[in-house]
């Protein structure tokens, strides 16, 4: 029996068909270049085809109520746009979900981690899924991530905690920072000082408190991104080790 338009909307197949409708080879090298896609690279052999993120949440709103095993077939796609819209599926998905549903796509979330491998598609989730599920919960998760050998699981870890920062709570931000003090990857001293600095924004005298401890010794981008919302007196001082 042929498969009504209903059931065809709720598969994988269609929300490809829409994103390959809006490819632009034209944008493809540029894309590959911006995240990093060349041998040794961290996003060395991701395959885009030239969809834009606000062009991926119009299809992503399209299937509100996708099956998770036809987003799974999206999430584990060579291709990065169709990973970005799986996730973007599963962000409005948890977003509407009941604590049962919530709790479904927090564990598949969990372990697809391998497919959640570059910067945008675990900032676009991260705090909005794993960060929300744990807002009432025991960071315990967060504090095995941030320990991964993996770099997008350990930048899951601290950027999950916006969702703490949020709520106006900072602990889990503090203390994952704390863990990731000294990881050697860059992408790791962006995302860890990034959360800084939102700390910072929402108190900056529980920010400074934790670089007045660690500032001589964490890396000069971390500290960058940190202050970088800083008054530049302050700032320069910050920089110049003379806090």
């Amino acid at each position: 029996m042929p498969a009504t338009s209903s059931t065809q909307s709720l598969k994988a197949a269609s929300a490809r068909q829409k994103l390959q409708a809006l490819a632009n080879p034209k944008k493809t090298a540029l894309i590959a270049g911006f995240f990093k896609t060349g041998p040794g690279q961290y996003g060395h052999g991701d395959i885009f085809i030239g969809v834009t993120v606000p062009q991926t949440r119009l299809v992503a709103r399209q299937y509100p109520q996708l099956p998770l095993a036809q987003t799974s077939l999206l999430l584990h796609s060579p291709i990065h746009e169709e990973r970005l819209l799986a996730l973007l599926i599963l962000v409005e998905q948890f977003k509407k979900g009941d604590e049962k549903r919530r709790k479904e796509i927090f564990r598949f979330y969990l372990n697809n981690t391998r497919h959640i491998n570059n910067w945008d598609l675990v900032d676009l989730s991260a705090g909005k899924i794993i960060g929300k599920f744990l807002l009432d919960k025991d960071i315990a998760t967060l504090l095995k991530l941030a320990q991964s050998k993996d770099l997008w699981e350990r930048r899951i870890a601290i950027i999950a905690t916006l969702a703490f920062i949020k709520d106006n709570r900072f602990d889990a931000t503090l203390k994952i920072a704390r863990i990731l003090l000294n990881d050697n990857h860059d992408l790791i001293h962006k995302a860890v000082g990034w959360m800084l600095r939102e700390v910072g924004n929402q108190d900056l005298n529980k920010a400074e408190k934790f670089l007045k401890e660690h500032y001589r010794t964490m890396p000069r981008t971390m500290l960058r991104y940190t202050i970088e919302k800083f008054e530049a007196t302050r700032r320069q001082k910050y920089l110049k080790g003379l806090i």
